[in-house]
Parts: C-alpha cells; structure tokens; sequence
C-alpha cells in the first residue's frame, strides 16, 4: 500500500502545506521561551483548532507541533525525557483532525535543528545526533505521521544525520531549507 504522501504527490500538480505554526501559536498565547511542544500535552485543543483552521483554509499538508522536539530542545526545558510522550501527541492531534476531515490530509512530522554544535568545533557527535533524532522521529511516526518533515536545519552535518534517522523510520522524507 502506498503512503498517503507519496499518492497524493503522484496524484496532483502540487500540495498546500499549513503555514506560520509558531506565529499562529504566540497569537493564541504561547509567550516567548515558552516550549510549544509542551502544549501537545498542556493545550492539545488548541493544537487541534490550529489544525482545523488549517485545514479550513485549504491545506493538504499540516506540520505537527515538534519543530523542537528533541531531547537536545526540550532540556532547555526541563522536558528532555518527555521526548516520546510530546511528538507522540503532536502527531496524533494532527493525526485525529486529519482523518475526521472528508479530504485526504497529509500529517507531517516537523523535525528541526538540536542547537547543537557539531564536533570538533562542539561536542555533538554523529551517533549522538542520530539517536536524538531517531528517537523523536520513530515518536512522530509512532503518532501516525505519513512524512518526516525535516526543516530550517543549515549545518550539512546535521542535516546528513537527521535524513538519515528519518529515513530509517521507513516513512518518506522532506527536507526544507
């Protein structure tokens, strides 16, 4: 069986995908520093309506709420072994309002840079990264994503590593710079 992704891009001349995640959120109160990922757990209403207001306007494509959800991101906030539960959430809320809706509906898993600093100029390794990105992506599928949406990563080292633990998952792979 062919994934949703894959079909409905052999299928159409283009996909709409949502926009502005992050911006839509901060008008819906998140404050800055605050973690968003933390409201797949704390506010999953309010990722669910960003959801339905995306769908509403149009879009083939919606991005789950876990642009920073590896363990690297959340540690800023105190979350780091809440990896799992967060994008698990992220992709499910999607998940739900993507198949509660009478269009086909693309659920992507966001997967953004650690904010790391590749050795030898930092301390992450390959291995390191992999396993960081691995385990949020395995959460994002585990959540019903089709896609790995791999974004605003510019460093090619991290870039490398996160394809590679996505495709690892089996689902296909975007990458945006």
């Amino acid at each position: 069986m062919s994934n949703l992704f894959t079909r409905l891009l052999n299928e159409r001349t283009f996909l709409l995908a949502d926009g502005a995640l992050g911006t839509n959120l901060f008008e819906m109160g998140l404050q800055t520093g605050d973690a968003p990922e933390l409201w797949n757990i704390d506010h999953p209403e309010r990722i669910a309506e960003l959801a339905q207001q995306f769908i509403d306007a149009g879009s083939d494509i919606l991005l789950t709420n876990s642009f920073g959800g590896t363990h690297y991101r959340l540690k800023l906030h105190k979350a780091e072994s809440r990896v799992h539960e967060l994008n698990k959430a992220a992709a499910e809320i999607v998940r739900q309002r993507a198949d509660a809706s009478e269009r086909d509906i693309v659920v992507a898993g966001s997967m953004g840079p650690t904010g790391e600093i590749f050795a030898p100029n930092g301390t992450l390794t390959y291995d390191q990264a992999y396993a960081a990105f691995k385990e949020q992506a395995e959460a994002l599928k585990d959540g019903g994503a089709d896609v790995l949406w791999i974004e605003t990563i510019s460093a090619t080292e991290e870039a490398q590593v996160a394809y590679d633990a996505a495709v690892s998952t089996g689902l296909p792979v975007v990458y945006t710079m």
